[in-house]
């Protein structure tokens, strides 16, 4: 069989998978978020932490909730890791340096999972476990909740309450997150993934010395790492690392894992705001962008470069033997359009044009299908964002789901796509004006700059993934990188629970001849040339200087 029909079959193969998921995963949120009924051990959360899940909220005590979690989560996970020497289960390593401890915890805790450590030589079975693992789950489910608050804003009128957010996060977490996760671990170590706590031993004989590898709970987090979309590896070479991902089964059914949830909101939402075929426009759209990166990436790291790329089947530099140019392809376009960051192989190792399709990925905004909660509230901005513009065309004012799309509406849909190109761009043109932190990049040129581009990339789009050759553990770059990904998670959560509470204290609108009809292909057309439209506009000028000229250079 040839690496090119392998890729495709492996692609195809997973659309059934998720295509089989896509209904029974989707009703079955919507009713954990639409239920009145708590569970016994959800009640017994609830009486720990003294909150009243009964209790409806308004967008700011909502957002109260989410910013006081998070802060409190940010704490603990620095006191961990700074704590580290004096923990057991430490594996004898020290604690965490000031500012590697900060970059971590603003990372695992704004979900993106950026790593500028090596996992196996910093990080005890206690902070991997007890910190970095749980952060894993509750970082994905306040996504989650965040999406759902959104949702309740369309689905919901002349009130300005959006649920109760301990509720929704004590709920994705116990309901939606543990039970899949349970099942995926299992699934792992069956295909040959490990999981105990052993410590540190030495494997075989390399060059007079001994090699050293460290156990861990390795198959559990790897489940709920690819699940929650958040990325982060148990060792440094992420999903590369045979412990993590032992073969080509194992490499689609975390592709799986990554996109199931983003893919099933969209059910979600069409149940929870009572159309199911809105629910369904969303998801075309996603589905759209999705499945044209990956053919784009596919055709890239499988064009013929020369007679090594005629042997090696493709570009192959980078990529692992067990999965191939097409497994490498899929899984790069699947980490980096969701907030996952996960990598199977070194991105930058891809040609110029397929680095390049990793990095637009992420600056779409990581809303196909995007992370868990953030790629559905992401695309309903973008919604917003349409709408608005066919308003524009033909004089009216803009609906979408029966609610008016306002002056007020309008600027927080702004605020919301302007705050992370913002950070981007920013943060990379200090590190590339100022003295020092070009020292860390490893190549010069288009591609070094296309190094320090793809992190703060990475990181303020909370995405994680890294495109090798940065040296990023520097105090410039944890410190920059940690503000980027806080500021990138919690600053477009302002704008998105701000309009949540505006359209729900909206009186439906009934539909008219003039309105325009949201379900229907030419809407998800002009929302996929909108999302395009509006990321080739606020980045071209960056990808230029990077990995279009590296590409055509080439």
């Amino acid at each position: 069989m040839s690496p090119v029909l392998a890729g495709v079959l492996q692609l195809l193969a997973l659309i059934a998978a998720l295509a089989l998921a896509y209904r029974p995963l989707g009703d079955y949120m919507a009713r954990v978020y639409s239920s009145d009924k708590h569970l016994r051990v959800e009640k017994w959360i609830y009486k720990g932490i003294g909150a009243n899940p009964d209790t409806e909220m308004r967008w700011p005590a909502y957002l109260r909730g989410v910013l006081a979690f998070s802060a409190v989560s940010v704490l603990f996970l620095y006191l961990l890791q700074r704590l580290q020497g004096s923990l057991p289960g430490s594996l004898g390593f020290t604690s965490i340096d000031p500012d590697q401890a900060f970059n971590t915890a603003a990372s695992f805790v704004a979900n993106t999972n950026w790593q500028s450590y090596y996992g196996e030589q910093a990080m005890g079975h206690v902070v991997q476990t007890a910190g970095l693992a749980v952060q894993n789950f509750v970082s994905a489910a306040v996504g989650i909740a965040v999406a759902v608050a959104l949702v309740r804003g369309f689905a919901r009128s002349r009130t300005g309450e959006l649920g109760n957010f301990w509720s929704d996060l004590v709920r994705g977490t116990i309901r939606v997150l543990i039970p899949i996760s349970v099942v995926g671990a299992i699934v792992l170590v069956a295909c040959g993934a490990i999981q105990n706590f052993s410590g540190i031993h030495s494997v075989g004989q390399f060059m007079g010395g001994s090699q050293q590898w460290n156990g861990g709970a390795v198959a559990s987090q790897e489940a709920i790492k690819e699940l929650g979309t958040n990325g982060g590896g148990y060792f440094n070479a992420n999903s590369a690392h045979p412990f993590e991902n032992p073969n080509g089964f194992t490499n689609l059914f975390e592709i799986f894992l990554i996109l199931v949830i983003p893919f099933a909101l969209t059910r979600t939402f069409g149940r929870m705001v009572g159309s199911l075929k809105q629910g369904y426009a969303i998801l075309a759209t996603m589905a759209t962008i999705w499945i044209g990166f990956t053919a784009l990436m596919m055709w890239t790291e499988f064009h013929h470069g020369g007679p090594a790329f005629d042997i090696a089947g493709g570009a192959m530099e980078g990529k692992e033997n067990r999965f191939g140019v097409g497994g490498s392809s899929i899984f790069a376009v699947a980490t980096t359009l969701t907030s996952t960051g996960a990598v199977d192989s070194f991105h930058s190792s891809f040609t110029g044009f397929g680095g390049g399709i990793t990095m637009l990925g992420m600056q779409l905004g990581e809303i196909a299908p995007g992370g868990t909660g953030s790629g559905l509230y992401g695309m309903l901005i973008m919604a917003i964002i349409a709408v608005f513009i066919a308003g524009l065309m033909v004089g009216r004012t803009p609906e979408y789901l029966g609610k008016k799309i306002g002056t007020r509406e309008i600027k927080f849909a702004a605020c919301y796509i302007l705050i992370t190109p913002a950070l981007v761009l920013v943060f990379t043109a200090i590190s590339m004006a100022l003295p020092t932190p070009p020292n860390s990049m490893l190549n010069s040129g288009a591609h070094g700059f296309s190094e320090i581009l793809y992190a703060f990339t990475s990181g303020a789009n909370n995405n994680g993934s890294a495109f090798a050759g940065l040296s990023a553990d520097t105090q410039w770059f944890n410190t920059t990188i940690g503000l980027a990904m806080l500021l990138g998670r919690f600053l477009p959560m302002v704008f998105v629970l701000a309009l949540a509470g505006s359209l729900a204290e909206q009186q439906p609108i009934p539909a008219t001849a003039g309105t325009l009809r949201t379900e229907k292909p030419l809407f998800t057309g002009l929302l996929v040339g909108t999302i395009l439209i509006i990321t080739g506009l606020t980045y071209f000028p960056a990808l230029a200087l990077g990995p279009l000229a590296e590409g055509l250079a080439s």
